[in-house]
């Protein structure tokens, strides 16, 4: 069994075919699917999304890049919305200085936000991080000595420095189809040095499909290639990489449950 971590099954990509999608990716083996929140406004085309399909679930949170619209949302709304069965954690929030579609200082107010309702809650908070590194390890330490929270830096194109803050501080690291590209070297080297029981995978679709899928829109399916590549990364049999990023998963996203196959 394979779990997609971090998927948007509500972008209109795929509107036309959801349903398909969904029974493509439980035929690859993917047994759950986490739909990613982008916009608490738009929470409950998410959730209707994870109520209408058993493998799906969801989180509540602001992207980093809707920031900005959604400086009103508290850390009392996320936590009552994220009481909902289907919910198992909070985000995507973080920082992304790539873009800046939100001024800097609302990014981080929103992510410090969602930190508190992680922390209140105990669901993982689902970190998007770009070309932000000092700045994310800052926060991420400040809010740390706070009180604990579990959290994973998901997609992760950041750099060594981070990667190993995140682990010390207690986190995960979810890898996407990015581990596969040519020119993802220096990914795949960070990925040689995390500890093995703090690994996930994700598709991040529609975006970033993996290698042999390039030029398509991703999928959930095609989690089952980034997982190939990882392990080869990993020198690892596939098989052991499915089996200990599910363990992982459901030792993260705990609120999940775990079918009877899955150990901790």
């Amino acid at each position: 069994m394979l779990v997609d971590s971090h998927c948007h099954l509500d972008f209109a990509d795929f509107a036309e075919e959801r349903a398909d999608i969904v029974r493509r990716a439980q035929k690859a083996g993917v047994g759950r699917m986490v739909t990613i929140s982008t916009r608490v406004k738009k929470f409950a085309d998410i959730l209707a999304i994870a109520k209408e399909f058993d493998p799906v679930y969801c989180s509540v949170g602001t992207h980093p890049h809707n920031a900005a619209e959604e400086l009103d949302v508290t850390a009392d709304e996320l936590v009552r919305l994220s009481e909902h069965p289907k919910v198992v954690a909070i985000g995507e929030a973080g920082l992304d200085f790539h873009y800046d579609k939100s001024p800097r200082d609302a990014q981080a107010a929103s992510f410090r936000t969602h930190i508190a309702a992680a922390r209140r809650t105990g669901l993982p908070l689902v970190i998007h991080a770009r070309s932000a590194d000092d700045d994310m390890a800052a926060i991420l330490r400040d809010e740390m000595g706070k009180g604990a929270f579990p959290f994973v830096l998901h997609c992760f194109s950041s750099g060594r420095e981070l990667a190993r803050t995140g682990v010390e501080l207690g986190g995960f690291i979810s890898f996407s189809g990015i581990v596969t590209f040519r020119n993802s070297e220096e990914i795949r080297e960070i990925a040689r040095e995390i500890p093995l029981d703090r690994i996930l995978v994700e598709t991040d679709a529609p975006y970033l499909a993996p290698v042999p899928h390039r030029g398509r829109s991703n999928e959930p399916a095609f989690v089952a290639d980034t997982a190939r590549s990882l392990a080869a990364t990993l020198g690892i049999d596939p098989a052991e990489l499915a089996a200990l990023t599910t363990r992982n998963f459901f030792r993260l996203f705990s609120k999940m449950p775990a079918p009877a196959n899955v150990s901790g």
